[in-house]
């Protein structure tokens, strides 16, 4: 069993991970006996406990509803309820509740049983004004009755629209609704529990005789962790042993770290040794998906408390820890969660701040369950994130637990981040580098990683998002004001910050077929809504390309991509997708980024529109609201002021918004014409998503950006300047950067004042970068001083070692990592890394 430190500085340890049979190794005997006879699972439940730890979650205990931080919630609750019953009463022919109608739309069927769930809650909750009401309660009784008698107790009839309504949306509100009604009330239909059970396994139709199978793609991740949840919640309702150990087992598994190389079940979702996460089997999707299933888990945890055996959960606290650590807190900036591990969600209107929130929540109760150092170390990076809105929590308790964390004045704040960080989500193909005054995350793409994630009318213009898309945040500002969903609204698609596009215009999906996804039922690939052709090649199609990834050295790192077409579009020109699938040719470029201490420095070469079209780059796209006082600022090559419009190279621009006190500076290390400017955009946030509220957002864009001509177009090089001055842009060129080299071959800088050369190699074979002989592909930096430390990694994940030769006088080994070798060779020091199902890790050494 692995036992993980808690240090009250997470990112100075090195992250503990869990296989699948150390994950099953923490079940007890009885849990692990499920698997093979289920009748004999987890015997000694305590059933009962499991209830009203249930309850207690999401209604509460008399002792916190009496305390004043969580009167808003009981208020919330009960003013929610009594608008569901007032819909009851107003409820037409063949309705449950007013305006619902029901029969062919799941999402409604989905809401009525959300309802009653809402009723439960309210005529539950200790303190509520609604707390006991035995009239409401038999109302939901009744209304279980009623939707199970005509909308859901019929299999031939059920199961229209989305698959996750009816096996993990309907059944999580009715299994809640069931475990908060009283018991006695239960007694009194004894039929209806196991009923709904019944039907709840008859529609689990993507797993295996009525219950979860480990080998089905619907059964991973989030979706694995709610349906588990489900059914130990069902097993309690029906003091069936069996049910809960086999609940329990399953939901297990997702605790264990994702070996590439050695899959279980043939599944890729979950959490990788780097802290990425993935969900759909090749979405970066820890800020939507990962945070539903870091809630869950962390709900199970509290559900089987005191109910089963302690050696159920011991551990797993652990596991969880570090996903926070080193998965989470990399990925949130002043308490925003970024973009680039949201999928399709970016498109929704809640914003970063809340999807933080949602995790706030589990962090303050993970708190309860981990070691003494864990717990410190949490309670403190919930007093330094921004104040949370509780009123989105979801348990009471939670609120109270939260509220006393802030309160106390002998919990200082500190984040789980170093302040200086710079982290290589290679699993997942981002990459994130924080500094004190910013953050900047990047996304990527490959074989491995989808390009975007489109799905269900959500992110409607997402065809760009993984070709090297970059987010600046900026310290101090509201980031509503910039990203989120108002970002995707008022801004291009073609000219989101980072990308290089076609100059072209795409259709939607809805836009090309009519629906919300691609039909065509009779083709071999069978595309259906939910068929794995649709998720190849509509909702997430992958890359074609090996190379993406990086290498980090300290808080410094480094990060390229070749940028190619996606499954769809090369499966159309093989033949293999119907003649009416529209499919998009993409650009091509080679690119890297080099993140520093006040700067990234990015390089594009072998930009090409592909078949005779021309190209654009951005070089940032950033929103403001109306009202701010905004200034774009420049100044030539050839000297002289630059300003908007003008066809002259300029060397550096500055976008500077005076209300924010904020600013970008843009230095450019090649000649070419920059197109830059303000204009003022109204759209409606349908645009992106086609359930948004029907909204208009006014935002002032600005943008900058490059265009390449048809063809092989001149290589370009340029450096963002989070928060720079007109003093420090003037100044930039005779700083101590250099571009070595800038071609789709190789991309390098070298940085005298911090001693870093910094390299990407994308071609095969030796490729000498200042004195250093890099065999690539690979992903390379070397920092120079009292020591020499090399990092070094494999962006394919195909290679079996990287070897890199420092010519010049031979150095010695100080320390490595586990698979470095270092030898003298002429003329200077070899090392090389044993990078064989490292999966785009990288690996340091020290010379002396």
């Amino acid at each position: 069993m692995v036992t993980p430190a808690y240090p009250s500085t997470a990112w100075s340890v090195p992250v503990p991970h869990m296989s699948r049979r150390q994950v099953l190794s923490l079940l007890p005997a009885a849990g692990l006996l499920a698997v093979a006879a289920p009748a004999r699972a987890a015997a000694g439940v305590d059933h009962a406990r499991l209830l009203a730890n249930t309850v207690s979650i999401f209604a509460g205990t008399p002792e916190v509803n009496a305390r004043p931080e969580v009167a808003g919630k009981l208020a919330a609750i009960v003013k929610t309820a009594r608008q569901r019953l007032t819909a009851m009463d107003q409820a037409g022919a063949g309705e449950l509740f007013s305006g619902l109608a029901l029969g062919t739309d799941d999402v409604n069927l989905r809401l009525a049983y959300q309802y009653l769930y809402e009723i439960a809650l309210a005529a539950r909750t200790p303190g509520g004004e609604l707390d006991g009401d035995a009239a409401a309660q038999g109302r939901v009784a009744d209304g279980l009755q009623w939707l199970h008698e005509r909308y859901f107790g019929d299999q031939t009839a059920g199961y229209y629209g989305n698959w996750h309504n009816w096996e993990i949306g309907i059944p999580t509100h009715v299994s809640r609704t069931l475990a908060l009604l009283p018991g006695q009330l239960r007694q009194e239909r004894p039929g209806l529990t196991p009923a709904y059970i019944a039907s709840m396994d008859a529609y689990l139709r993507s797993g295996k005789n009525g219950d979860v199978d480990l080998d089905s793609r619907f059964h991973t991740g989030a979706n694995l962790a709610d349906i588990t949840a489900n059914r130990i919640l069902q097993g309690a309702l029906t003091a069936d042993d069996a049910r809960v150990g086999k609940a329990i087992s399953d939901q297990a598994t997702v605790f264990a770290t994702i070996d590439p190389y050695h899959l279980q079940h043939g599944n890729t979702d979950g959490y990788y040794p780097d802290g990425s996460f993935i969900q759909h089997h090749s979405v970066a999707y820890t800020g939507s998906y990962g945070r539903a299933l870091l809630t869950r888990v962390v709900q199970t945890l509290k559900t089987l408390e005191g109910a089963t055996s302690d050696a159920v959960s011991e551990g797993l606290p652990g596991v969880v820890y570090r996903w926070i650590a080193d998965g989470f807190a990399p990925l949130i900036f002043e308490g925003w969660m970024m973009e680039i591990v949201k999928g399709r969600a970016v498109s929704r209107t809640n914003t970063g701040y809340a999807d933080v929130g949602v995790i706030v929540e589990a962090i303050a109760d993970l708190a309860d369950h981990v070691e003494a150092a864990g717990a410190l170390a949490l309670k403190k990076y919930v007093k330094f994130l921004p104040a949370a809105d509780t009123a989105a929590f979801v348990s009471p308790v939670s609120i109270a637990r939260y509220a006393a964390i802030r309160a106390d004045a002998a919990i200082p704040a500190a984040d789980l981040n170093a302040p200086e960080r710079s982290v290589a989500f290679n699993a997942m193909d981002r990459t994130v580098h924080r500094r004190p005054g910013y953050a900047f995350a990047l996304a990527r793409s490959s074989d491995r990683i989808s390009k975007y994630e489109y799905m269900s009318g959500e992110n409607l213009m997402p065809w760009f998002q993984g070709d090297g898309a970059y987010y600046l945040y900026l310290a101090g500002e509201d980031q509503r004001e910039v990203f989120g969903v108002d970002y995707y609204t008022a801004v291009s698609p073609y000219r989101l910050a980072g990308i290089t596009a076609p100059v072209e215009e795409r259709r939607t999906v809805p836009e090309l077929y009519g629906r919300l996804w691609y039909e065509n039922p009779g083709h071999p690939l069978n595309f259906t809504s939910s068929s794995e052709s649709q998720n190849t090649y509509v909702y997430f199609p992958r890359a074609g390309n090996a190379f993406s990834g990086g290498a980090t050295l300290g808080a410094y790192g480094a990060a390229g991509m070749i940028q190619s077409d996606d499954a769809a579009y090369t499966a159309k020109q093989a033949g293999t997708l119907p003649d009416d699938f529209v499919a998009y040719r993409n650009a091509r470029a080679t690119k890297s980024w080099f993140m520093l201490d006040d700067e990234i420095v990015v390089l594009a070469a072998g930009v090409s529109g592909q078949g005779g079209r021309t190209a654009v780059t951005t070089v940032d796209s950033r929103i403001a609201a109306p009202g701010d006082a905004v200034a774009l600022t420049g100044e030539r090559w050839t000297g002289g002021a630059w300003q908007a419009g003008d066809t002259t190279p300029p060397r550096w621009l500055r976008y500077a918004n005076g209300t924010r006190r904020t600013s970008v500076g843009y230095a450019f290390l090649t000649r070419q014409t920059v197109t830059a400017g303000l204009e003022t955009v109204t759209r409606n946030r349908r645009v992106v998503r086609t359930t948004n509220p029907d909204t208009n957002v006014t935002k002032n864009v600005f943008t900058a950006a490059v265009a390449h001509a048809a063809g092989d177009a001149p290589a370009l090089a340029y450096a963002l300047l989070p928060n720079a001055t007109e003093a420090r842009l003037r100044d930039y060129a005779r700083g101590p950067l250099t571009v070595l080299a800038n071609d789709r071959r190789v991309q390098a800088i070298k940085h005298r004042t911090l001693g870093i050369v910094a390299a990407n190699v994308f071609a095969d074979g030796p490729r000498l970068v200042e004195r250093l002989l890099i065999d690539g592909p690979a992903s390379v930096i070397v920092r120079s001083g009292d020591r020499t430390t090399v990092a070094l990694s494999d962006p394919t994940m195909k290679r079996d070692r990287v070897t890199v030769v420092l010519h010049g006088r031979s150095l010695k080994l100080d320390k490595g990592d586990e698979g470095v070798t270092v030898r003298r060779v002429p003329g200077g020091t070899m090392i090389q890394a044993t990078t064989r199902h490292a999966h785009g890790r990288t690996f340091t050494v020290t010379l002396r």
